[in-house]
């Protein structure tokens, strides 16, 4: 199966490079961008062909070393 992970900042985690991002699109002509937020994406196949087994093993994953909890947010998606 693979495995998609999109990891990202909470809600109200100041967001340097999104805020960086925004900044450039307007020096670049686009005024109305805002909130612009930036992420990672992370994939993967995994052996695991029940996918809800598999989306359980991802989200031990991101608990443990993918994502850092406390600031970061993330969705899985197992295919």
């Amino acid at each position: 199966m693979k495995a998609t992970v999109h990891v990202f900042l909470k809600p109200g985690v100041l967001d340097v490079q999104g805020k960086a991002v925004e900044n450039a699109l307007h020096g670049l002509g686009w005024p109305s961008v805002k909130d612009a937020r930036v992420g990672r994406v992370i994939e993967f196949d995994l052996a695991e062909t029940d996918a809800e087994k598999a989306k359980a093993e991802v989200k031990t994953m991101c608990e443990k070393l993918l994502a850092n909890t406390v600031i970061e947010s993330y969705r899985i998606d197992v295919t």
